[in-house]
């Protein structure tokens, strides 16, 4: 009887650890959801204390050990590609999270488990504003300028980028008629690439540029 109690006690506790991080995924609209994590959750519990019950002798990490390579299956299906940027690696591991604290109450090992759920709702929380500041701080922009044709045209703009403080992540030149367009990825600061803007702007040499 006291086993079959203490087997309740692991579900609930993996229906609530599962629950809350859930709710946050569901709320931020995220494909995984809340029914999504606690099934995750209350699965890698049970797949856990199976493997400890059924494991006699034997070594009761075996079951356990496959649901690191199942979840690794479920998480690449959250990860996916849009307009060049890979997107869902937050919700990928989010999933393997919610699978490792299930295997941690499985185990038995409330505290951990609980203590882990605490530190994924901070950073699910209090760290997306840092994490835009850090963004802000080295923003990424795609620059198209329509320039005249002239001999080291093309350079001197890669050079113009260099001095205003901004990495080149790709670039090309292509003529069009009696004019230029060279197409720039930059990486910088905001006021780096204001600084940049500023220039171009003033610059006779520019006919029109978009970033």
């Amino acid at each position: 009887m006291e086993l079959i109690g203490e087997d309740m006690l692991k579900i609930v506790f993996a229906i609530i650890v599962g629950g809350v991080i859930g709710a946050e995924r569901e709320y931020q609209d995220k494909s995984a959801g809340f029914r999504t994590i606690i099934f995750i959750c209350v699965g890698s519990t049970l797949f856990t204390m199976f493997s400890i019950k059924i494991a006699n002798n034997s070594d009761p990490g075996r079951i356990a050990a496959q649901i690191v390579s199942g979840v690794g299956f479920l998480g690449a299906g959250a990860i996916l590609r849009d307009h060049g940027r890979v997107v869902g690696l937050t919700m990928a591991a989010m999933i393997w999270l919610a699978a490792a604290l299930g295997m941690g109450i499985g185990s038995g090992n409330y505290v951990l488990s609980g203590v882990g759920g605490v530190v994924a709702m901070i950073v699910l929380w209090i760290f997306p504003p840092i994490e835009q500041w850090i963004d802000s701080m080295r923003g990424t922009e795609r620059y198209e300028i329509v320039t005249t044709h002239s001999p080291g045209r093309y350079e001197e703009l890669l050079t113009l980028a260099h001095e205003k403080g901004l990495k080149i992540m790709s670039s090309k030149c292509n003529k069009v008629n009696d004019h230029i367009v060279v197409t720039m990825v930059l990486r910088g600061s905001p006021s780096n690439q204001a600084a940049l803007s500023t220039h171009l702007l003033n610059d006779p040499g520019v006919k029109e540029f978009r970033h």
